[in-house]
């Protein structure tokens, strides 16, 4: 097969000692950033995306992506030693993972669960290597109709697939759309929004918005919540290791499940978080022993983690192919991408098949390597979290300005970026989703120009985004994601309806 050869070569591209030094940095970075709470994936790699300035995209996006790796593995360890989730797809792993280390079992919980992200990473990775390139050739044929189908499916994906409100998930997309149309108007070439300001004609930076929403506000939160951490120590050793592996093969399907759970919802809008739920869910509804869960069963570790690690990769399918993030993390990457002077999307594969391949390839060096890293630095990760985090926010925030700062070299990107630090504060607070905003900061002028060249080729005429059967599939499909909730609605009330009936 064609996407072997692309493969090998990739392997090929990455294993040179600068690109292999580069995967074990992010790797160790990741960890660290995973480890501690009030950072996190999408966070770590907003903050440290300054770094890649200078490199070439290949070693750039192998270290970005290596500190996404690390993070995820590194969420399981506060989860497990101190009932703190480092990740928000962390939550459902403190429900059996604490109670496994309080019973004297920490060492096996984390082996669990390590081995479990392990294995859903390389489910997503393998959906990556085999469908982003069916995925992206078919995409060839689209045209700005296709692709506005296609931007505004994302966005209905998001508001119709969404556990948040979808009041404050509109709202969120629509300030990130507000944001993302400050400066000039790519199609009429005019001003908008600027207000005479200087600063405002190149529009606000995508690495100052995503800084200051990720980095700062998580800095606030933290401080407000007062962290302190209170945890068991844990070691991992060779016994504990291979007693633990001859165990899980016993949970194959409950593996094979959450992996086809994450990997689904990793494509779509779904999240990991949605799909470290479904997977502890759907692994309690099928167990056998279902009041077990809660109380250390291993199960319950490796569920979650599998089906989180699983949509937290294969979210880069469609990053990759299309153009278009499925998670918050493959945003910031997306505009990493966009930094570095690269198109996402199919055209992507055709054009640089050494830096997508090179990519692949460094998914499965990464996780293998990854894998090995955090079972040997558990007792030193776990160290970390009792450094007091007056000292560890200091020097979170001093890197977020020197990141701001190197962008365009600029002061007034540092207080922008503290606004936005303050307004990702604000949405925290109430509650308001992050990834709807972040998506629609990046999206929202290619979604723009889309529509509005459809709109200029077909003299504004709405038909034409069903003038053929792609377009009008995606289209149709779209806007039924947009309805499904209020679909789901009349639909439980005319169930309602009819049982009241009957009981009468």
């Amino acid at each position: 097969m064609d996407e072997l050869q692309y493969l090998a070569h990739g392997f090929a591209a990455v294993t040179t000692w600068q690109n292999t030094g580069l995967m074990l940095t992010g790797i160790l970075l990741g960890i660290v950033v995973g480890v501690l709470p009030g950072l996190g994936g999408p966070n770590g790699v907003a903050i440290l995306l300054p770094l890649t300035f200078g490199m070439s995209p290949t070693s750039a996006i192998i270290l970005l992506s290596c500190i996404y790796w690390g993070a995820l593995f590194g969420g399981a360890i506060t989860s497990v030693l101190f009932n703190i989730p480092g990740e928000a797809w962390s939550v459902a792993t403190t429900f059996d993972g604490y109670p496994m280390a309080q019973q004297g079992h920490a060492g096996a919980a984390l082996t669990t669960a390590f081995t479990g992200s392990f294995i859903g990473a390389i489910s997503g990775v393998m959906l990556i290597t085999f469908l982003a390139p069916v995925v992206a050739s078919f995409a060839l044929q689209f045209g700005p109709p296709e692709f506005f189908a296609v931007f505004f499916l994302t966005f209905c994906s998001f508001i119709g697939m969404g556990k948040e409100p979808k009041a404050k998930i509109v709202a969120a997309m629509a300030v990130g759309l507000l944001l993302a149309a400050v400066g000039m108007d790519t199609i009429s070439g005019d001003l908008r929004m600027t207000f005479g300001s200087t600063e405002l004609l190149r529009g606000f930076d995508f690495l100052v918005v995503v800084i200051g929403l990720f980095g700062i506000s998580e800095i606030l939160m933290t401080i407000e919540e007062g962290l302190a951490f209170k945890g068991k120590k844990a070691s991992i050793d060779l016994k504990v290791v291979f007693r633990t592996w001859a165990q899980l093969p016993r949970y194959w399907l409950t593996m094979l499940r959450s992996a086809l759970v994450g990997c689904w919802m990793g494509v779509t809008p779904g999240g990991a978080v949605a799909a470290s739920f479904m997977g502890y869910g759907l692994a309690k509804k099928f167990s056998r022993d279902p009041d077990s869960f809660g109380k250390g069963n291993p199960e319950g570790v490796l569920a979650p983690e599998t089906a989180a690690h699983a949509a937290g990769t294969s979210a880069l399918l469609p990053m990759l192919a299309l153009g278009i993030p499925g998670s918050a993390t493959a945003a910031v990457l997306l505009g990493g991408l966009m930094i570095w002077g690269l198109q996402p999307g199919p055209l992507l594969f055709t054009e640089q098949k050494d830096f997508v391949w090179g990519l692949i390839a460094s998914m499965y060096l990464g996780n293998i390597a990854g894998l090995l890293i955090v079972m040997a630095t558990v007792p030193l990760f776990a160290a970390i979290l009792r450094v007091p985090f007056s000292i560890v926010a200091p020097m979170i925030l001093m890197v977020c300005a020197i990141g701001a700062f190197t962008v365009h070299g600029n002061a007034t990107d540092i207080w922008l970026m503290l606004v936005f630090g303050v307004v990702g504060y604000v949405f925290k607070k109430l509650d308001y989703p992050l990834a709807p905003m972040v998506l629609a900061i990046v999206l929202g002028d290619r979604m723009e120009d889309a529509f509005r060249q459809s709109m200029l080729s077909s003299q504004g005429a709405l038909g034409i985004f069903w003038h053929n059967g792609l377009s009008g599939t995606i289209t149709t499909l779209a806007l039924l994601m947009l309805v499904w909730p209020l679909l789901g609605k009349l639909r439980a009330m005319a169930f309602g309806a009819r049982a009241r009936a009957v009981a009468a």
